[in-house]
């Protein structure tokens, strides 16, 4: 059974897009390295007045639900871990063609890029067995936890959906 520590940082609302099945890519300026990873709430983010305008309207009271993880004093809990499926390249120009694959508005996306290729991290998400409260070390791309996580968890989409989602990822144009 595979323990890891490593983990990558997130927005909270976006973790539990995954978590919850609403959004199976991550958008990036960079490839990743690593084939598996928990997904470590961050909760910065929830502090901008303007935050609820980085997200799609359909999701905005997802958004509100979702904007801060359970924790305090830099603990939080990590509920679910990704295997990184796939990584797929596109020109900032085309990435609106993925808009219905994650809960972010264009603008978002398009500001956060800027004129940088796209990187789409196709993901597997798992939630975890049992939840751990976790605090994290500092890291750029990625961080350790304190400590080791089993990956024992189920899926939270199908086989046959993921399957599903990620062909139609992958043939995007």
């Amino acid at each position: 059974m595979t323990e890891i520590t490593k983990c990558i940082n997130e927005w909270n609302a976006t973790i539990e897009a995954l978590g919850q099945g609403k959004q199976t890519i991550l958008i990036r300026k960079y490839g990743t390295t690593l084939n598996e990873f928990l997904l470590y709430p961050t909760i910065s983010y929830a502090n901008n007045e303007d935050v609820l305008d980085s997200f799609q309207e359909d999701y905005k009271g997802f958004v509100k639900d979702n904007l801060l993880p359970i924790g305090e004093n830099r603990t939080y809990e990590v509920k679910y871990y990704a295997t990184v499926e796939e990584v797929i390249d596109k020109s900032s120009s085309r990435i609106g063609a993925f808009n219905k694959f994650h809960i972010w508005t264009r603008d978002h996306v398009k500001d956060y890029l800027g004129r940088k290729e796209a990187k789409i991290w196709i993901l597997r998400v798992y939630e975890l067995d049992e939840p751990q409260m976790l605090k994290r070390s500092n890291g750029m791309l990625y961080a350790n936890v304190n400590n080791p996580v089993k990956l024992e968890g189920k899926p939270v989409i199908s086989d046959d959906e993921f399957d599903k989602l990620k062909e139609e990822i992958l043939n995007t144009k």
